[in-house]
């Protein structure tokens, strides 16, 4: 009886095991199969994250550049209206070339006007996607960029703050170059250009 059992049972667990065995490798392909897809996934929403970072600091960066430009050019513009307040102003005491003066300052404030809408446009766009520290700098710039045109108007119109006459406001307008050095800082460091160039060396 011994003989007969032991094949009939090598004979069952072979049949058994080929039975079984699509079944195992069909559960086992489809757990490897689920795993990459898994995998690939991941990496997928990886990548998206990546390409979303870099295109949200792209934005960033366009912004920032645009709002440094704008505010450089808003503040020559106010130099520059400042200078010819001050010619009109020495000119009128000295009684002579009002008519030229007028035209030339009625295009010095229309490029005034120009520049200073295209810097409040670029600030705005940069206060949106701006970091927290960005946006204070943006809106400490803009204050103190709003009283220097305050006081170059007053100025020019014949009825100067007590501390704007043109020499005030000159020192005052060149004492901004500091703070544009101060905004770039921080824009720079909210894009992480000074983190990546200290990696870089």
């Amino acid at each position: 009886m011994d003989g007969w059992l032991l094949p009939l049972s090598i004979a069952l667990i072979g049949m058994t095991g080929t039975l079984f065995a699509p079944l195992l490798t069909q559960r086992l392909v489809g757990r490897v199969q689920s795993e990459q897809f898994e995998r690939q996934e991941r990496m997928a929403e990886g990548q998206w994250q990546r390409e979303q970072r870099a295109a949200e600091l792209d934005v960033r960066r366009a912004c920032y550049v645009a709002a440094m430009a704008g505010y450089r050019r808003y503040r020559i513009e106010l130099m520059n209206f400042l200078w010819l307040a001050h010619k009109a102003r020495a000119a009128g005491a000295a009684g002579g070339g009002a008519g030229e003066r007028t035209g030339e300052r009625a295009a010095g404030r229309a490029d005034l006007e120009a520049a200073r809408q295209a810097m409040h446009l670029a600030f705005a766009e940069a206060q949106l996607v701006g970091s927290e520290a960005v946006v204070a700098e943006l809106d400490a710039t803009a204050e103190r960029l709003a009283e220097a045109f305050y006081r170059v108007l007053r100025l020019d119109e014949g009825d100067p703050a007590p501390d704007g006459d043109f020499e005030a406001i000159k020192a005052d307008l060149l004492g901004l170059g500091e703070r544009w050095r101060e905004m770039r800082a921080v824009m720079r460091a909210d894009l992480g250009t000074d983190a990546r160039l200290q990696r870089g060396r």
